[in-house]
């Protein structure tokens, strides 16, 4: 899952990061108000960690972009000012929920999760597509109760894909969402079909019923069978 952290305290941002990474969550940094722009206007994100006491600007105001470019990210206001104005207006803007700082990584986590889940639909914890189980919290993918053997891409692929079942998903979009800024360096999708490629093996193997069908020219479709 992808997050963009915008914040502008070097050592905040750093310890946030740096535990978000262990959690294995794919992380971009933004420091600044323009930059937070720019990242938000040219990529889409699962959650945003927003800041609103900005160097060059107030955090709020990229509430209003995000609204304008209609975008779907889920944001989580992360700030030291324990206003009730500051929280009822970023909320009224369409912020998912407010965080105080200090604050405990594993609450900030956990905030996290809730809003992924609403973001993808999911009352719990966990997808079921037929005889496989995705759980979000523990990273795991089973088959009739058998865990599948995936690595930290593989995974992500699944749960981007079973997040969208019965939708065309892109190449770009996978990439983007999977990869991050890290796409600027591709020169082609390759490195996809090989995941994708290795997840279909290992999932015929565990005779799972889903299906990954690849649809030419554009990217991939998850059914179930």
């Amino acid at each position: 899952m992808k997050v963009l952290l915008i914040e502008d305290e070097p050592e905040i941002s750093e310890l946030i990061s740096n535990f978000l990474k262990s959690e294995n969550y794919l992380v971009e940094k933004a420091v600044d108000y323009r930059s937070a722009q720019d990242k938000i206007a040219s990529f889409d994100y699962d959650c945003i960690l927003l800041d609103i006491m900005l160097p060059d600007g107030n955090g709020l105001s990229l509430l209003k972009e995000l609204a304008k470019m209609d975008k779907s990210d889920g944001v989580i206001i992360i700030s030291a000012k324990n206003s009730i104005d500051d929280k009822v207006k970023g909320l009224e803007l369409g912020a998912d929920d407010y965080l105080t700082k200090p604050f405990h990584m594993a609450e900030l986590n956990a905030r996290i999760k809730s809003v992924l889940r609403r973001k993808n639909g999911e009352n719990s914890s966990f997808v079921e597509l037929n005889n496989v189980k995705i759980s979000f919290d523990e990273r795991l993918a089973k088959v009739d109760e058998q865990v599948l053997d995936l690595n930290r891409k593989e995974f992500d692929i699944l749960v981007f894909l079973a997040t969208n079942k019965n939708r065309i998903v892109s190449k770009s979009a996978i990439a983007e969402n999977i990869w991050g800024d890290y796409i600027d360096q591709a020169d082609d999708f390759d490195f996809i079909y090989s995941q994708v490629k290795n997840l279909r093996k290992k999932l015929r193997t565990y005779q799972a019923q889903i299906e990954i069908a690849t649809v030419y020219g554009i990217g991939y479709k998850l059914t179930t069978k």
